[in-house]
């Protein structure tokens, strides 16, 4: 891999400083303005690798790196950076927590309307909304990690009640968010007759098979994720359940809807999250949306989260409940993505969803959810090169490893971005639109966490190799003046089309990258990859070694009170030295 994450991590930082910390004094917003989302995504600019990568922990000052120290030099010394960022964080811990105790998930600047001559209405303003619960789920764990460790480095009473109080508020955070999480799943029936149904139909049959049979196929596949459905409890309204359970002939889909589902019961539990809010969101999944849900839904249950121990008792039930919906909607669109023997339904670029609307884009979304599948499940390689032609196609279709021609349809996909229409949000304004313009660096990360996983050294030669081409052009997409510079993101340095020049940086794109380069890191961190058949030659090596020692000894003399020659003895350590190692590192040459 080409990709150096630690040096781009270092730069990234020293540029993130730079842009967010000017004349002592923390500078929020960015190309989208200030909101709880883009507000979260600059945070965890810093936080991310912080708590995720050992060698960029600020939580222990004795222990922060030197080339940390120089990127980050600009927000203080050892202890300084620390102290900032517990100033920062409850300056946004603060912000987003209303006059009765609420924490608040709006949208915010975030939201677009769909006509460009109406107006955003306040009500609209603070609608919550799913990717700011994905993002506070992620931010309150490394808060509350990063205040477990950072207090032991701490003497002054004034810094401990600040720390204290940060605990408890980004500790509400996190609860409320699982809340607003558990909320805004659901799942969607319809008739196999139906629109929906003989678009699904249609995307799952890739071999022309009766469509009678491809039904009762689909039925026994997904019937697993039809019973948990029905087991579900917590923020889902008891008549769909039954709607499900009365008719067995239902087809459905589940996973996050934009916000908080119209009509969606609250949430019972002894947890202070202040009052539960309303709901508008239609009662059906996005892909964009879900697959944001289940990248921050993982952080519940990462080793990191367990052995700190940040969830109490009434956290971990709420965590249980969310990682259920994980786990089925994973399974879901798992089944219905590799769906048959023949072609996959994912296979089938651009993917078509049940209100028969086609783009790359959702292609992406269902391949970020069977990758993070076989991520969980360590599948087999089999599945991962299949995978792997995926994401070569949609980095040719989307026109990263190839280039644009003139007014290129794929280039709009990079910017504007890909409009999502945020159906119920019309009930209190203009109809609402979220733009999402990540798909480069999004498809990314999904390359390079299929990568991590492949035990097979060509799919993971295909993968990385894969992965340096996109980097190579997010790298290209930097600001390279102005505030940003250093920062993304700047699609008209590779688009000739794009004429939009900003100045300031995308939070939501930059965010992205830096958890690229956290599982970049990670990937790296790993044992290499162990071809059978270079163990299978390396023993074979080893073996004619070990018996021309074996001659050596039987036929060389030796001297009075010698058991071995000191030349044949060293030869017979390294030789033991190698087999120790042979199984992990076959090619390796260790003195």
């Amino acid at each position: 891999m080409k990709i150096q994450p630690r040096q781009q991590l270092l730069e990234l930082w020293e540029a993130a400083a730079r842009a967010s910390y000017r004349d002592g004094v923390w500078n929020w917003g960015g190309r989208d303005g200030s909101n709880s989302i883009s507000d979260a995504e600059q945070l965890l600019c810093f936080m991310y690798p912080a708590y995720e990568l050992p060698a960029f922990r600020l939580d222990t000052p004795d222990d922060t790196s030197d080339d940390v120290l120089t990127a980050l030099s600009v927000l203080g010394d050892p202890m300084g950076i620390p102290k900032l960022l517990l100033d920062v964080l409850g300056q946004y811990l603060r912000k987003y927590t209303a006059d009765d105790g609420r924490p608040l998930f709006s949208g915010g600047s975030y939201f677009r309307p769909q006509d460009e001559e109406a107006k955003v209405t306040p009500e609209q303003l603070q609608l919550d909304v799913v990717d700011s619960f994905s993002m506070s789920v992620t931010l309150a764990l490394g808060t509350l990690g990063f205040l477990k460790i950072f207090e032991r480095s701490v003497r002054r009473e004034k810094i401990l009640r600040e720390i204290g109080e940060l605990r408890e508020l980004a500790g509400k955070r996190l609860s409320a968010a699982m809340t607003g999480l558990l909320r805004s799943f659901t799942f969607h029936t319809f008739d196999p007759g139906s629109t929906e149904g003989r678009a699904l139909l249609r995307t799952v049959n890739q071999t022309g098979a009766p469509e009678r049979r491809v039904l009762d196929d689909l039925r026994r596949a997904l019937g697993p994720v039809r019973a948990g459905l029905r087991d579900l409890t917590h923020g889902l309204d008891s008549r769909k359940k039954e709607d499900l359970e009365e008719n067995k002939n239902l087809l459905f889909e589940c996973g996050w809807t934009w916000g908080i589902v119209k009509d969606a019961p609250d949430v019972d539990t002894r947890l202070d999250i202040g009052p539960q809010p309303k709901g508008v969101a239609v009662d059906r999944p996005f892909l964009y949306f879900t697959v944001n849900a289940l990248v921050g839904i993982a952080d519940l249950f990462s080793e990191r989260t367990r052995n700190l121990g940040l969830l109490n008792d009434d956290q971990l039930t709420l965590a249980r409940a969310i990682q259920h919906r994980w786990d089925l909607t994973q399974s879901y669109w798992r089944t219905i993505a590799t769906f048959g023997r023949g072609v996959w339904p994912l296979e089938d670029i651009p993917w078509r969803t049940v209100d028969e609307r086609e783009s790359d884009y959702y292609s992406l979304g269902v391949t970020a959810m069977v990758v993070q599948s076989l991520v969980k499940n360590r599948s087999a390689d089999v599945d991962l090169d299949r995978v792997a032609g995926v994401l070569e196609e949609l980095a040719i279709r989307a026109r990263i490893t190839r280039r644009a021609v003139a007014d290129d349809p794929p280039v709009r996909m990079h910017s504007p971005g890909v409009a999502i229409n945020l159906h119920g949000s019309d009930t209190l304004g203009p109809h609402l639109q979220w733009v999402v313009s990540d798909f480069a660096i999004t498809l990314l990360k999904r390359t390079i966490w299929a990568a991590s996983i492949a035990q097979n050294t060509r799919i993971r030669e295909r993968l990385l190799t894969l992965a340096d081409q996109i980097w190579r052009h997010i790298l290209l997409r930097r600001h390279t003046d102005g505030p940003a510079a250093g920062l993304w993101d700047q699609p008209g340095n590779v688009f000739g089309d794009i004429q939009t020049r900003d100045q300031e940086t995308s939070w939501y794109f930059t965010e992205r990258v830096v958890e690229f380069l956290v599982s970049a890191a990670k990937s790296i961190e790993g044992p290499p990859l162990r071809s059978p058949q270079l163990v299978e030659l390396a023993y074979q090596m080893l073996g004619e070694a070990e018996h021309l020692l074996d001659h050596e000894l039987v036929k060389r003399p030796l001297l009075p009170g010698q058991t071995i020659q000191p030349k044949l003895g060293s030869i017979q350590a390294s030789l033991q030295r190698a087999r120790a190692i042979i199984s992990d590192r076959p090619a390796t040459r260790r003195r």
